[in-house]
């Protein structure tokens, strides 16, 4: 025996309950925690490259604003001649000799050196006349750097010298006040400057704008850029100006370069790139962020949220193991409980201490253990009385009563000679208790009980003549399947019984298929039964003298078949009664008794 219990122990091995409860509270726990590290490290992360690059990007932002000052600076030195009507008139004078004179000296080279004067940076100021009584005055600069000369800063030239030039012959037409382009002409690429171009006209008639002279002002591009210092954004970074065909115009940083060398996708690889537009001039301001100056920053974030998540997942381990062995502790103890209560042994307690749902779990094992032998008699009694129940149906069904009444029909059928109607009662008789013997068997095709019912109406025909009308109303479709029997017998005995109102009543008897049951109706316009009655036939606690058939029909239907099943009544006092019977719609398992004729509904 004890080596059967060892055998049966080894077959039920399974992982322990503290090892499942730690499985789960690592799932719950930890998941959620590296999970949240993780989202943290990400939101973090991108928080502080998002935020670095603001920062760089409100930077480079700030240098293009200087350079667009120093542009409108410019804009507004060019502006100064650009808009003097004065100006215009003089230009317009083609008067030779002293006229000419007195204009330049007095009019025209002022204006210049004012305009040069009010500049804030070092320029170069070339004005191309359309006036060629005016004379010249330029500077020989020898294949010099113009900005680096000495004496005025300005030079005064016949437009013929320019107007072959690519630069002026491809100029945008005029806008009043509006036009006007920075490029690089002549010698500005060798010597690193660039030049704002604009047109001066005569503004005496606005629609035709005839042009009396044109204006190149010329300045460093070191001065333009100066604002431009990658210092201010970090080591390692390079802060380019490009053109607008990403040609190299400057550059700030460590990065060597050629004037007019393309800015390349390669150049920019292994960068955070930034790019700002600076609209006057239609170039680009591209900053290049080293990638390590990214994860410099984001790097102390990641390791604090990594110490944080690991701090977390130690501390939770410990809980949770402590946790899982006081549980599993319990839980182990309840086990064995169970085991020696497998193995005969209901005498063995456990006791928990405090007051939980272990605590009430031991004293309810504890009290199982104490009434588990009560139980199985319970479990056996119970059984006993369904065969009682099966043995007090099938006596049930035999009812001398019955046989008595008949019997004496029989005899009153034979004195007064009615031999037809004599032979027809016995062979209904014998057919009625040969059906419900059915060879011991309690389940019957719902042919043979329809057959039954049907014997059974005959013979109380014979005894009652017209006053009983039966009406059967049977679909076909319910031939094929199997019922208890004797469960419409009873119903139709009880409406003769009771229902029975003046001189005659009609029954129908009625079975029909609805979603894969089968329901029988019983039929009656006899008198009806009380609500009070009605009540009492299905509480056996009311009354152990009603319905005791009724009860029986219902309880052998819910005990074969289950509790959505049985027996329910309807009945209006003076109206009838109608009782339903529902059965599970099974196929027969045996075929339907033979009879030597056929006889029945």
């Amino acid at each position: 025996m004890r080596g059967g219990a060892a055998a049966e122990r080894n077959e039920h091995r399974y992982v322990p309950f503290g090892i499942k409860l730690m499985i789960t509270y690592s799932l719950f726990i930890f998941i959620p925690v590296l999970l949240v590290g993780y989202a943290a490290n990400l939101i973090f992360t991108e928080s502080i490259r998002e935020r670095t690059r603001e920062i760089n990007q409100g930077t480079l932002e700030q240098m293009k604003d200087n350079i667009g000052y120093r542009l409108k600076d410019m804009s507004r030195i060019s502006g100064m001649l650009y808009f003097d009507n004065n100006l215009a008139s003089y230009l317009r004078h083609y008067e030779e000799g002293w006229v000419s004179y007195e204009a330049t000296t007095k009019q025209l080279l002022p204006k210049i050196q004012t305009t040069i004067e009010a500049a804030n940076n070092k320029m170069r100021l070339a004005v191309y006349l359309h006036n060629d009584t005016l004379p010249e005055i330029y500077h020989n600069y020898m294949d010099s750097d113009p900005l680096s000369a000495e004496g005025p800063r300005f030079d005064l030239y016949h437009i013929d010298r320019i107007k072959d030039k690519p630069w002026y012959t491809e100029y945008p037409e005029e806008q009043y006040g509006a036009t006007l382009q920075w490029k690089q002409v002549e010698g500005d690429a060798k010597f690193g400057h660039i030049s704002l171009l604009r047109r001066l006209v005569d503004t005496n008639d606005p629609i035709l704008l005839e042009e009396i002279g044109f204006v190149r002002i010329s300045i460093r591009l070191t001065d333009l850029l100066e604002s431009v210092d990658s210092a201010k954004i970090g080591d390692g970074t390079t802060i380019y100006a490009t053109d607008e065909h990403r040609n190299i115009m400057f550059a700030s940083g460590d990065a060597a370069y050629n004037a007019g060398e393309k800015l390349s996708e390669e150049r920019l690889s292994g960068y955070w790139v930034i790019d700002e537009e600076i609209p006057q001039l239609g170039w680009h301001l591209v900053a290049l962020l080293p990638s390590d100056m990214m994860e410099k920053a984001t790097g102390e974030v990641r390791m604090w949220t990594i110490f944080i998540s690991l701090a977390c997942c130690v501390a939770f381990s410990l809980a949770g193991l402590f946790i899982s062995r006081f549980y599993s502790r319990k839980v182990s103890k309840i086990v064995r409980v169970l085991d020696s209560f497998q193995e005969g042994e209901f005498q063995k307690n456990i006791r928990f201490k405090g007051k939980d749902e272990f605590t009430r779990i031991s004293v309810a094992l504890n009290e199982m253990g104490r009434s588990i032998d009560g139980l199985i008699q319970e479990v056996y009694m119970t059984k006993i009385q369904k065969k009682e129940a099966e043995l007090e149906s099938l006596q049930a069904q035999i009812n001398p009563h019955f046989l008595y009444n008949t019997l004496s029909s029989i005899s009153r059928l034979a004195k007064f000679g009615e031999v037809d109607k004599l032979q027809r009662m016995v062979l209904d008789l014998a057919k009625f208790y040969r059906l419900s013997l059915n060879e011991g068997r309690t389940v019957i095709p719902v042919k043979n009980e329809l057959e039954q019912v049907g014997a059974y109406i005959n013979i109380q025909k014979t005894k009652f003549g017209d006053g009983l009308q039966v009406l059967f109303d049977i679909d076909p479709a319910i031939l094929r399947y199997e019922t208890l029997k004797l469960i419409l017998q009873p119903f139709v005995e009880n409406a003769l019984e009771h229902a029975w109102y003046g001189e005659g009543i009609h029954i129908r008897i009625v079975g029909r298929l609805e979603e894969g049951r089968i329901v029988f109706q019983v039929i009656d316009d006899g008198v009806g039964i009380r609500p009070d009655t009605l009540r009492q036939l299905f509480d056996p606690a009311e009354s152990l003298n009603v319905g005791y058939g009724i009860r029986n029909v219902d309880s052998r239907i819910r005990l074969h078949f289950g509790a959505e099943y049985g027996v329910s009544i309807a009945s209006r006092p003076g109206i009838g009664t109608s009782v339903s019977l529902t059965i599970p719609a099974q196929p027969q398992r045996f075929p339907p008794a033979g009879s030597s004729r056929r006889e029945g509904p």
